[in-house]
């Protein structure tokens, strides 16, 4: 048992390959994210820590800025980041690590965020460096219909037709901030950043738009079946190695860097 007066809460920016894992939360022993971060955490601190994360990614879901928070009685080392990098897997690196800095509360990874950014990643021309890494998709696509779904997404705030079934969350509603797609070199992305996201939003919200921009669906068509919140309509085939979460932002101030 640890007793202690003092418990100081920190928080890691994580980067992370999601192929390696099966996704970012406890399941058991299988391989996550989070339990390659609980045990080499441990090993380091040489005390059980258990981390919270900020947003749950699914199984290859890549990860550019993904948050967890642990609480520890100490000061940490400053060869702290080192030393757990060097524990880590070589698919799991911390960029950042921060420390609670509200004087109101102690921050949590998961409840405080105020927005979570997240982008797919699209190529159409073989490439294998891009292997599991972005979505090859060689089919022609009309970019415009595609920017157009992107902002007809921003009309609404509800979203259960892009929620997997069997899921635990009481509301489908969401706020989104942006919603857009760009090019990259020879890569197309979609950006959205909203307040929360539901399970496999995203995937659905890329899958459903590219079937507007291959002609499968019509724009009178593509509304019809956001306004239908039925999750059998959306298309959330897209495969997951295209997916990345690309940053958590938190209140001003709410947190410290210290590494």
């Amino acid at each position: 048992m640890y007793l202690c007066a003092i418990m100081y809460r920190y928080f890691l920016e994580v980067l992370y390959d999601g192929t390696a894992f099966y996704g970012s939360q406890l399941q058991g022993n299988l391989p996550t994210v989070q339990l390659a971060l609980n045990q080499s955490l441990s090993t380091l601190l040489r005390r059980p820590v258990e981390t919270y994360g900020a947003s749950r990614t699914d199984e290859g879901v890549h990860a550019l800025g993904n948050v967890y928070h642990f609480d520890y009685p100490e000061i940490l080392h400053p060869q702290f980041l080192y030393n757990l990098n060097a524990i880590l897997p070589k698919e799991i690196a911390v960029h950042a690590v921060y420390q609670n800095h509200s004087e109101e509360k102690l921050i949590n990874a998961r409840f405080d965020a105020i927005d979570r950014t997240y982008r797919y990643r699209i190529y159409q021309k073989k490439n294998p460096f891009y292997f599991q890494k972005a979505l090859y998709y060689p089919f022609r696509i009309q970019q415009e219909i595609l920017q157009e779904t992107a902002s007809l997404l921003m009309q609404y705030t509800s979203f259960a037709t892009f929620s997997k079934r069997n899921t635990q969350t009481r509301t489908f509603i969401c706020h989104l901030y942006e919603s857009y797609w760009e090019n990259h070199e020879d890569q197309l992305h979609y950006v959205v950043k909203a307040n929360r996201f539901l399970r496999g939003m995203v995937r659905g919200l890329v899958g459903t738009q590219l079937l507007a921009a291959r002609g499968k669906i019509n724009l009178k068509e593509f509304k019809d079946i956001i306004e239908s919140e039925d999750c059998t309509r959306a298309d959330f085939s897209v495969a997951g190695h295209g997916l990345y979460l690309e940053k958590i932002r938190y209140p001003e101030g709410a947190l410290l860097k210290i590494f």
